[in-house]
């Protein structure tokens, strides 16, 4: 289970595993002010897909597009991610004011896409065992 939550939101036990997925500090929090597991940097967006974007929801699917295009080539810096939250609750720290255009949301459905497709991938060697 993959669940999101602003920085500078309180930590709760059911977050589980708490990854910062931003590149940049989030403004205006003391670094020890923030509870987190791990901060993966490397799987934010690139510094020009960042400065691209721009938060600006018109570009929305685009920027998906092309986030999930550098997460491809990446495969290193969300792997921890995927195998936490394949046993166990994690939740996606970042910063953005805009809940639903950001990074977070993004890398979240990238992750559960991943995770669909290594279940469907196991469930289908599974009836194929019995053959």
């Amino acid at each position: 289970m993959i669940e999101l939550k602003r920085a500078y939101e309180a930590a709760t036990p059911k977050d589980g595993t708490r990854f910062l997925v931003e590149r940049l500090w989030p403004r205006g929090l003391k670094k020890t002010s923030l509870r987190f597991d791990a901060w993966v940097k490397e799987v934010a967006p690139s510094a020009s897909l960042r400065r691209w974007f721009r938060h600006d929801p018109k570009k929305w699917d685009e920027f998906r597009h092309r986030y999930f295009r550098e997460l491809d080539k990446q495969i290193g810096t969300w792997e921890a991610i995927l195998k936490t939250a394949q046993n166990s609750a994690v939740t996606l720290i970042y910063s953005s004011h805009d809940t639903e255009h950001n990074n977070a949301v993004a890398l979240k459905e990238y992750l559960e896409a991943k995770m669909r497709k290594d279940a469907h991938k196991r469930s289908a060697s599974t009836r194929g065992s019995g053959d």
